[in-house]
Formats: C-alpha cells, sequence, structure tokens
C-alpha cells in the first residue's frame, strides 16, 4: 500500500477531462491519467509494480530529491510504455530475473531517477523505445548497470553507474544508444559492452574506470564510436574488439592499463584518432588474426610499465600508423607472422630501452619518413623471410641502428643513422637486404658491419667519422656500387674496408622478452683466410639436431646420398643415376616443412647442385595474378628470383581450388611445369601442404606428378616431442623446468585440441612463451627474487587449455 497520496492535475479546459484529485494508490492515479497530465507523488515508499502506458508527467515532490521509492517486493518496479516523463524518483528492485526500470516502447523522458536494486538491470531498454535519460544514478551490484536490448536505443545524459556486477552497460539484438558525458566505474564486468550484428554505442565525453574486466569490449560484428573518452584502472585490457568488431577512438584517453591497452583479434577493425595510449602492463597496441586492422593517425603510445613491446601485430594482422609518437616503452614495434604488415609515415619512436622495431617469421615492415631515436636497436629484421622498405628514415643515438640477420630481406633506401655506439648497419647469420643512398654519422665503431660473406647490396652509401672505420666486410662479402668513406684509404676492391682493426660486437644488452641480440664475435685479421660456407655435413648436422622429423631425415639423406655419389661417379668419369630434386612436402603446419626446405637447400648448395642455395617462399597470391597474362609473369618472376636455390610454394593445392572453374591459378601451374623443365639445373621447386589436398594437387597436370617424384611426409609431433622443443627453448633463454612441469606439459599436450588450426612446433613455442608470460607476473610480486624464483618455471605456468 501507499505511504501517502498521489495528486493528479490536468491543466485541460474541458470538464469532461477533468480529474485533478488524489489518488490512494499510484496504480490507481495511473489508471485514471490521461496523456498530459501531471502525476505528483507524495513522499514515502510504494510496493507496486507501475506501469506507464500514456504520455503523463510522472514526478516526486518539488525540493526533496529521493523522497519517494518504488520498491515492490518482486518484478519490474517500474515500467515505461509511452512518451512519458518520469522525474525524481526513486527506484528499488530486488527480482534477479527482471530489471528494475524497464522502457518498452515511446521516447520517454527519465530525469533525475536513482536505481538502486539487486535486478539483472538496472534501466533496461528494449525494441523500439527511444527514452532521453538524463542525470539518472544505477547502482546495481547484482547485474548490469544499463542494458540497452533488441533494436532498443535512445540518448543518455550525464549519467552514470556507480556499480554493477556485470557490465556497466550492454548493447546487443540490434540496439544502439548514445552516451553524452556518462560515467561507469565499479564494475565486475566490462564497462561498455557491445555485441551482436548491428549492435551499435556511441559515446562522447564519457569516463571508464575501476573495472575488473576490459573497460570497452567490441565483439560479434558490433561497432562502436568514442569520442573524447577516458578509459583506465582496469583490470583486464583497455579495449577489447573480437570477431568482426568495428571501433572508432578519437581524442581518446586510454591509461592505467594492467593488461593491453587496446587488443584486436580476429577480422576487427580500429581507427584511432588523436589518442593517448599509456601505462599499460603488455601492449599498447595488440593486434591479432588475418583481416584484424589498425589504422592510427596522430597518436601517442607511451609509458609503459611492463616489458612487452608497445604496439604487436602479428598472425596476418595490420597495422597503419600515421603522424603518431611512440615513445619511453621497452620495444615500439614488433611485426611477426607471415601475412602481417605494418605501414609507418611520418612518425616518431624514441626513448626505446631495447628494440624500436622488430620484424620476423616473414612479416613486413614499411617506414617512409619516420625518425628513430635513443634506442639499443633501430630496426632489426630477423630472419627469413622477413623484410620491408625503411625509406628517408633517420635513426640516431643507439647502439646499433639496422640489424639484418638470418635471411631476412630488407629494402633500404636514403635512412641516415647518426651517432651509433657500436654499428650503423651490422648484417649477419645469412642476412640479406640492399642499401641504397644511405649514411652513417659518428659511429663508435663500424659504418657498415656485414659478416659470414652476407650476400647484401650497397649502393651509393656513404660514411663519416666512423671510429673503427666505415665499412668492415670480407673479401666475398656484399656487392658494393659507388659506395665512399671520409677515411683515405676508401674501400678496396672485393669489398673489404681499409680498416685493418678487427671488427668487435660489443653489445650485451638483452633485447625483447625472449630475443637476443647478434652473438659476440671478432672478425678474422685481414691476413686470415675467408670463412667458408657451410658444408653439407655442416647442414646435415643442423637437421639432425631437429626435434623428431626421423622419417623425414632419413629422406633427405638419402636423397643426399644418391646425390653425393653420382656426383662422385661423374668425377671418376662413370655415369650417374639421374636424381629428380624437386620434391613435395605433405603434412600438417607447423611441423617444420619450411625449416627443412630452407635447409635442403643449403645442402645442395653445399653439393654444389646449387650456386647459392637461398630459399624463395611463395604461394597462390605471390604467383597468381588478377587478368589474363599477369599470372604467368609473376610466376616466372618468382622462379627468376629463385634461380640458384629453392622455390617453396606453400599451400600448392591453392592454385587448383576444386571449384576453380576459369581459376587462373592453373596458368601458374602450366608456367611452373614449363619452367621446371627448361631451367631444370638451377632452380629445385618444392611445393608443400596438406596431405590429401597435394594428392589432388598431383594430378591436375600431366606434367606436375612427373616433375615431382619424391613425396615427403611430415608427420605430426607427439607430446614428447612438443616437451623436448620447451625444454630446447627453456635451455636457449636460461630457464629450467621445476619438478613436476614436464609432466604437466606432457598432459597438456596430450589434452591439448588438434584441430585444423594446431600448431604443432609453433604451438609447443607459443606455449613456452606463455609460461614465460605468467611466469614474470608471478615473479613480478616477489621483492627480492632468488636465481630459483627468476628461472624455475613450475606447472601453474602452464596456461589454460582452449
Amino acid at each position: 500500500m501507499a505511504q501517502g497520496t498521489v495528486q493528479v492535475t490536468h491543466t485541460g479546459t474541458s470538464r469532461w477531462r477533468r480529474r485533478t484529485g488524489e489518488y490512494a494508490s499510484l496504480s490507481a492515479a495511473l489508471e485514471a491519467a490521461g496523456d498530459g497530465d501531471v502525476l505528483t507523488i507524495a513522499a514515502g515508499t510504494y510496493r507496486e509494480n507501475l506501469v506507464v502506458q500514456r504520455a503523463v508527467t510522472l514526478r516526486g515532490p518539488e525540493g526533496s530529491p529521493g523522497s519517494v521509492r518504488i520498491a515492490p517486493v518482486d518484478g519490474v518496479p517500474l515500467t515505461v510504455r509511452a512518451s512519458a516523463t518520469v522525474q525524481d524518483l526513486h527506484v528499488e528492485g530486488q527480482d534477479a530475473a527482471a530489471p528494475a526500470l524497464l522502457v518498452e516502447e515511446g521516447a520517454p523522458e527519465l530525469v533525475d531517477i536513482r536505481v538502486v536494486t539487486r535486478s539483472a538491470s538496472g534501466i533496461e531498454v528494449r525494441g523500439g523505445a527511444r527514452p532521453t535519460v538524463r542525470r539518472c544514478v544505477v547502482d546495481n551490484p547484482a547485474g548490469i548497470g544499463i542494458a540497452v536490448l533488441d533494436g532498443g536505443g535512445g540518448v543518455f545524459e550525464e549519467c552514470e553507474v556507480v556499480a554493477a556486477g556485470q557490465a556497466g552497460v550492454a548493447v546487443r539484438g540490434g540496439a544502439h544508444p548514445r552516451l553524452e558525458s556518462c560515467r561507469v566505474h565499479h564494475t565486475s564486468g566490462s564497462g561498455l559492452s557491445a555485441t551482436g550484428e548491428n549492435s551499435g554505442l556511441e559515446a562522447v565525453g564519457c569516463e571508464v574506470y575501476e573495472v575488473k574486466g576490459s573497460g570497452v569490449q567490441i565483439t560479434g560484428r558490433a561497432a562502436a564510436h568514442l569520442t573524447d573518452c577516458d578509459v583506465h584502472r582496469t583490470t583486464a585490457d583497455g579495449v577489447t574488439l573480437d570477431t568482426d568488431a568495428v571501433l572508432t577512438l578519437a581524442d581518446c584517453r586510454i591509461h592505467d592499463i594492467p593488461e593491453n591497452a587496446i587488443d584486436l583479434r580476429s577480422r576487427s577493425v580500429l581507427t584511432l584518432t588523436r589518442s593517448t595510449v599509456r601505462q599499460f602492463g603488455r601492449n599498447g597496441l595488440s593486434v591479432w588474426d588475418p583481416g584484424t586492422r589498425v589504422d592510427a593517425n596522430q597518436c601517442e603510445i607511451f609509458d609503459s610499465t611492463g616489458d612487452y613491446p608497445a604496439v604487436w601485430v602479428s598472425d596476418g594482422a595490420t597495422a597503419v600508423l600515421d603522424a603518431c609518437r611512440v615513445h619511453d616503452v621497452p620495444d615500439a614495434l614488433f611485426v611477426l607472422d607471415r601475412g602481417s604488415r605494418v605501414d609507418v609515415v611520418d612518425s616518431d619512436l624514441s626513448q626505446v630501452r631495447n628494440t624500436a622495431v622488430s620484424v620476423s617469421d616473414g612479416a613486413t615492415a614499411q617506414l617512409d619518413d619516420c625518425r628513430i631515436r635513443e634506442a639499443a636497436t633501430g630496426a632489426w629484421f630477423r630472419d627469413h623471410g622477413s623484410g620491408g622498405t625503411l625509406a628517408n628514415c633517420t635513426v640516431d643515438a643507439t647502439q646499433t641502428g639496422i640489424i639484418v640477420t638470418k635471411g631476412a630481406d630488407p629494402t633500404i633506401e636514403r635512412c641516415t643513422v647518426t651517432s651509433p655506439a657500436e654499428a650503423g648497419f651490422y648484417v649477419s647469420a645469412g642476412g640479406r637486404g640492399s642499401f641504397t643512398g644511405c649514411r652513417v654519422t659518428g659511429s663508435g665503431g663500424y659504418g657498415f658491419h656485414v659478416l659470414d660473406g652476407c650476400r647484401t647490396t650497397l649502393k651509393k652509401c656513404r660514411t663519416e667519422r666512423c671510429a673503427r672505420g666505415g665499412y668492415e666486410f670480407a673479401e666475398d662479402g656484399p656487392l658494393v656500387e659507388e659506395c665512399a668513406s671520409d677515411e683515405s684509404g676508401g674501400i678496396r676492391p672485393g669489398g673489404a674496408s681499409a680498416a685493418p682493426e678487427p671488427a668487435v660486437q660489443t653489445a650485451t644488452q638483452t633485447v625483447g622478452l625472449l630475443s637476443t641480440l647478434p652473438d659476440q664475435r671478432p672478425a678474422a685479421p685481414q691476413d686470415a683466410a675467408p670463412k667458408p660456407s657451410r658444408t653439407s655435413k655442416d647442414v646435415l648436422g643442423e637437421l639432425d639436431a631437429l626435434v623428431g622429423l626421423e622419417s623425414v631425415k632419413r629422406e633427405v639423406r638419402a636423397l643426399t646420398d644418391m646425390i653425393e655419389v653420382g656426383r662422385r661417379r661423374q668425377q671418376a668419369g662413370l655415369k650417374a643415376a639421374s636424381v629428380r630434386r624437386h620434391l613435395v612436402f605433405t603434412g600438417s603446419p607447423g611441423t617444420g616443412k619450411t625449416t627443412v626446405a630452407r635447409l635442403y637447400g643449403e645442402i645442395l648448395a653445399g653439393l654444389g647442385v646449387l650456386e647459392q642455395g637461398h630459399l624463395v617462399e611463395v604461394s597462390r597470391v605471390d604467383l597468381v595474378g588478377e587478368h589474363i597474362g599477369s599470372t604467368a609473369i609473376r610466376t616466372q618472376e618468382a622462379f627468376q628470383k629463385a634461380t640458384g636455390g629453392v622455390l617453396f610454394i606453400d599451400e600448392a593445392y591453392a592454385l587448383s581450388p576444386e571449384d576453380s572453374g576459369r581459376d587462373f591459378g592453373r596458368e601458374a601451374i602450366d608456367t611452373l611445369v614449363k619452367l621446371m623443365e627448361d631451367q631444370r639445373d638451377s632452380v629445385v621447386v618444392i611445393v608443400a601442404g596438406y596431405t590429401a589436398e597435394m594428392e589432388r594437387f598431383l594430378t591436375v597436370n600431366p606434367g606436375v606428378a612427373s616433375r615431382f617424384s619424391r613425396t615427403i611426409t611430415f608427420s605430426d609431433y607427439v607430446p614428447e616431442e612438443l616437451l623436448h622443443i620447451v625444454e630446447q627453448q627453456a635451455e636457449e633463454h636460461e630457464y629450467r623446468l621445476a619438478d613436476g612441469t614436464s609432466e604437466a606439459l606432457l598432459k597438456y599436450f596430450t589434452a591439448l585440441p588438434k584441430g585444423p588450426a594446431f600448431g604443432n612446433g609453433r604451438t609447443a613455442r607459443q606455449t613456452f612463451e606463455s609460461m614465460v608470460e605468467r611466469h614474470a607476473g608471478r615473479v613480478a610480486q616477489v621483492d627480492e627474487p632468488s636465481t630459483d624464483d627468476l628461472t624455475l618455471l613450475y606447472p601453474d605456468d602452464l596456461p589454460e587449455l582452449p
């Protein structure tokens, strides 16, 4: 029953509609009221479930905010189904299965309402309702703060969610609200959440903080647009995007985040404009998966509190940074995995404790007109297939300007390295790359330091005031054209530096969580013989050292023995059996096919069968053009790059899809077959892919099967072999497995789902990296860790099974 009376006033003149009077209950007053009536509620507590179905005004007494309590024992306390005005009420709900304030129809105005409840949701908007909600407060520690569902919308102005047991604001089912100057905090779920196709959220001038979860979470094809918003003090990621989510952040501030400031996955797209990201514990931007993309313009990422790269792009994702600043971070930009790409234009990377730009595992980075300052390493292209272009960039005050290692092949054009402590450009361990119009000034070591006879090209480069010499490389070193130095001796024919001193790589600083700088090694004195390239026995030794792959090792060794004996028979004047060197590699991803292809090329080079033995890796996208004639040109270009080495075609079956029709992939196959015959002695071709698909591929052209007479099958790693890979990783990075950890890893790898996305060897490496990350989170809380604390990995460090 009501604790007071309800006064209803109608201002109309018709005597037939005069209903001025007092009613003993709210329900009776609402039943009597018509459109335009004003219901003034006397102070008190009303245990009624109210339903507003007419365009009335429902309000508490003036000057007594909060004096009217709508508090039934169950059900929905207040339901609005009309374009009414409701203001100055205190709504309390107790039903965990129902909202406290439900708006189902119309465009009502809700003003100065406080919802204190333990309900499914504090305020819920459904269907075609489009309310205007002003200065309302929601306190709901048991459920969602504000829920906008099933096509609902409306505008929320200066509202506040002071507590929520789940999300602060949840949008789904195609709903699309707008938040203006709202605050959402102390939630046990995400602060702002939108999920589902056609769902959307717009927020202007809002603040999200003290959240036990992600500050903003957009998933499942939903979209959101945040302008001039603050997201800070979360326990999980600041902003999370997943599964085709789309988000625009303009003039926003993401800060004080213990995990990733912004994390994107599964084809999500983020546009980031004039925003700042700071004080994050993991990555500032974490971008994963093919089709996922970030476009950042005029943004600043800085002041990392953890040991992770500020920008992380992997698994085929893309990031574009235009006129951005990244500074005061452990590492600025890491891009890794084939298909991953980063484009950086007119940006500054500075005060980087380790590496400013790291490119690995076949990824690509394009930097134009950028400035790198105060870093241990300016840019590091780490391994085979990794590359890209640096053009018109400056690198200042680093230990080493640019490093190229392990078959990486970048293009560096018109770049200047100033005042490096050790070397301007450092190339070793089979690194490649071309350097055109580059300059090194004021190096504390060498200008260009190229080791191991790396196949590098230097054109129109110049060094000035380099303490140990402008150029240091052996007689079989890089191709040098029109290069100059301010040293009187210049560059001697053959590529050797005039500097007589031995070069010493003295860098000792660790770069990144699991990476190291190039090995310390003295160069041979000038009168020493050039270092020979690796023999086939050396490479076979590396092959034997790989985990597992026993049948593959036998096949490669048998093939190598046939080629070696044939070569010796020819030297003896005897006929040699014809050995077809082209191979088919079948098996799941991550089983070592690319690694073995690279080693196979080196073996053939060591035997003198191939001139260089380098690996050129391509796939359908590199060979198949978009119009008639372009496919043959692309295929010929790839074949030409592989001359003297190995052409490795990954997922070759994609050249002949089952529903191919007029697909140009067949043209690529026909061109390959002809080139393999015309240039049979200059290129070895290896095609790779899943076993069943490759069997079909070999039947698409009569010449294909005859060119590939040997198939080598790469079996999946068994749990014991995956454990061995983790043990190798631990030893390499100076960690140890505690008692019971090996057994736990075996159980983990046995139970791990082996679906199509299972990465085999990569899965083992990712497991180790996850263990190291969990170990770091645990040990970071120890004030004075012992050596055991810093090195031992325990079963609890294993990641959860997916």
